[in-house]
């Protein structure tokens, strides 16, 4: 049997447990298993992978994405250049378990993103500062997309939410929210920027999907504006795990 999971606490519900589980019965893939393991202490990581020799790969979701680099030192350039893990590769050798680190984020967000991108689509502004905002800078870097941040919080690389002005959104047109805002059940909830002056040129996109239209891609939209959740780029970065482990 070879088993694949999720590390992470708490971990109330799962889209990777659904996804793979039904992957495994709708391709027919025999000998293969999902399961969730929600350890409370990053720490518990290395007796989690040696008491079960059939582990073979391993998803990390909040809060160990950055602590699980204490164990993950290979990592791929994405990872690396994020500081931030979502994909663990697991090979044996001679019994002992060798780690390589991914960052499937980076890739999920970048192709769901590419299809929507136009010419003018040339800087762009980036709701929140947390983990979940270090794939999506390291992708608009890669694009040559240049951005700002928008924080609640005065910090040195960022601008507050009330600072967004209209000249600001005039000149960014990529909407990027990293934020929890919106999330179901606290749907009501949404970056607070002036939305009159969103219009046919932005593109926002939330990595919120539930619900499927959040209320920051509603007013966008309301605007004129392209908008695109974070559905797409969960698959996206399901099916690179997959890729990896089986490569």
């Amino acid at each position: 049997m070879k088993k694949y999971g999720l590390i992470g606490y708490p971990l109330s519900h799962s889209f990777s447990k659904k996804h793979f589980t039904e992957k495994f019965v709708q391709e027919h893939i025999d000998n293969c298993e999902y399961e969730l393991y929600p350890i409370d202490h990053i720490e518990l990581f290395p007796e989690l992978i040696s008491s079960d020799e059939e582990i073979c790969g391993i998803n990390v979701t909040i809060p160990y994405k950055v602590s699980v680099l204490a164990y993950v030192k290979d990592l791929d350039d994405a990872a690396a250049k994020i500081g931030a893990v979502n994909c663990i590769d697991i090979r044996r050798e001679n019994g002992k378990a060798i780690f390589k680190g991914y960052n499937t984020d980076a890739y999920g967000f970048e192709e769901s993103l590419k299809p929507f991108l136009k010419e003018h689509h040339t800087k762009a502004l980036i709701f929140g500062d947390g983990g979940a905002a270090k794939a999506i800078k390291y992708v608009l870097n890669k694009l040559g997309i240049s951005f700002l941040i928008v924080t609640r919080k005065p910090s040195d690389s960022s601008i507050l939410y009330e600072e967004v002005t209209e000249e600001i959104l005039k000149e960014h047109t990529l909407l990027v929210n990293t934020t929890p805002l919106g999330m179901s059940p606290n749907s009501d909830t949404y970056p607070e920027i002036p939305y009159e002056f969103v219009s046919e040129r932005h593109l926002a996109y939330d990595l919120v999907y539930n619900p499927e239209v959040t209320k920051f891609l509603a007013l966008a939209s309301a605007r004129g504006a392209a908008i695109k959740n974070g559905l797409e780029m969960l698959y996206l970065q399901a099916e690179r795990s997959w890729y990896i482990w089986n490569s």
